[in-house]
């Protein structure tokens, strides 16, 4: 669904992801983690940060919250959440802050 396009906006998205790798450290405590080390293709669960259903639902509000962006079905969500990338895409398209 989510796709990487080369753009005049590639220097704004390198931006977010790297604010939003800072934000997922910080709001789940991931203190073996360093924002600065992560891929933008590192998956949210299995084999990437490992995270659970509590810590999907911390995003979601931290992405509502800090963006302006609604996660607003599960069906999404699975779209959504696969990697640091497809999250940032998605808010880069869909944010109203």
């Amino acid at each position: 669904m989510f796709t990487r396009k080369g753009s005049a906006s590639e220097e704004t998205m390198k931006q977010l992801l790297q604010e939003l790798k800072k934000k997922i450290v910080e709001e789940l405590q991931l203190e073996d983690v360093n924002p600065d080390e992560l891929a933008d293709d590192t998956p949210f669960f299995d084999g990437g940060l490992g995270l659970d259903s509590v810590d999907l639902l911390v995003l979601v509000a931290l992405v509502d919250r800090d963006y302006g962006v609604e996660i607003f079905s599960r069906e999404l969500g699975e779209k959504v959440f696969i990697t640091l990338f497809t999250l940032a895409e998605y808010i880069s398209k869909t944010r109203k802050r």
